[in-house]
Formats: C-alpha cells, structure tokens, sequence
C-alpha cells in the first residue's frame, strides 16, 4: 500500500504511493544540502518550507515558492537546498 523511504541519515523521509497511473512520493526534508539522482522524469511540488534547486540545465541557483511545481528530467542527478523543514509533492512520469 505504502512504501516509507529514508534517506541521508533520516534527514529526508517520504511515503511512496500511487495516484491513478503516475507513482507519487510525499516527503519532508530537514534543513540541508542534498543531491538527488533520478530514474524518470519527476514533477516536484513545494508544500511548505523554503527550497532552492540547481538544475543539471541551468547555471544558477533558483528559489521556489511554495505551490510552485519544478520538473526534473530522468536520469540526473540534481541539487537541493533547504533552509527550515520542508514539505513536497513529487510525481514521477
């Protein structure tokens, strides 16, 4: 039913489940840098909190807002900052 993932010493957590035929994540992340790598393309949400992501297309950092959906491309890896505990959305296409 639902699969709880961990990972980077607990500081991110997230349950995995799935909405009609997409997989979805919901997760929090505590304050930190992280990098992600990923297997499809995913469309992040921020729910609460403050995240800033660097894209493996782009030069610069760039804050998201919350309510404010980013997508990754499959198959790279990129970077996350987080500045207070965070909430997010993900779904993998």
């Amino acid at each position: 039913m639902f699969d709880v993932n961990e990972y980077f010493d607990g500081k991110v957590k997230s349950i995995a489940f799935k909405t009609g035929e997409d997989n979805a994540t919901m997760g929090v992340m505590a304050a930190g840098d992280y990098e992600f790598a990923t297997n499809s393309i995913e469309h992040m949400t921020l729910i609460s909190g403050e995240m800033s992501v660097k894209l493996p297309d782009e030069d610069n950092w760039r804050d998201i807002a919350i309510n404010e959906t980013f997508i990754v491309q499959a198959n790279v890896s990129f970077l996350v900052k987080i500045s207070c505990d965070t909430a997010y959305l993900c779904l993998y296409k």
